[in-house]
Formats: structure tokens, sequence, C-alpha cells
């Protein structure tokens, strides 16, 4: 593989990331957090690839599959589901 697109994925996943955490924890509402886990997929998917395609950086793709996973559930709880989640202590926010 091409070290310059495996560079790309890396650096691009890291990046990525780093803005959605930032944006996640300005607090900024729902549909900006939404958008920040669509972010965080895309660095997941990046970070999936760069994993399996870098020799020793398996763990790192395994990683990435299940905070892709839980990005997912991210991006429906925050832009697809209709109604908010319940406060983790159960009153509304």
């Amino acid at each position: 593989m091409n070290q310059t697109i495996l560079d790309a994925l890396q650096y691009y996943g890291a990046g990525a990331a780093t803005l959605a955490a930032l944006i996640v924890s300005l607090n900024l509402g729902r549909r900006w957090t939404g958008w920040a886990f669509v972010i965080f997929v895309t660095s997941s998917i990046a970070l999936i690839a760069w994993g399996f395609l870098q020799s020793d950086s398996e763990g790192i793709g395994w990683q990435n599959i299940a905070l892709l996973v839980i990005n997912g559930i991210g991006v429906y709880r925050y832009l697809i589901a209709k109604e908010a989640p319940p406060a983790p202590d159960g009153s509304t926010e």
C-alpha cells in the first residue's frame, strides 16, 4: 500500500476524532453532537482501514470497529431518533 495513502488515513482519523471530541465537549446541542458523531464515524472508518492495511496496527483496526458501532449509536440517538434520550439521572434536559 502506498505510504502516502496510509499516512492520510492515519492523520485524517486522528484529526477528525479530535475535532469531533471538541464539538461534543462544547455541548452545543443535539444537532451539533449528532454531526460530531458523524465525524467520529468517518474517523473510525479511516482508522479501520489504516489499522488493517498498515503492518502491526491491527489493534487500532479492531478498536475502531468497536468505536464505529458506538459512534453509529450516537448518530442514531442524536440525528435519527425523534425523541431526546433521557438524562442518566432520569430528569429531562
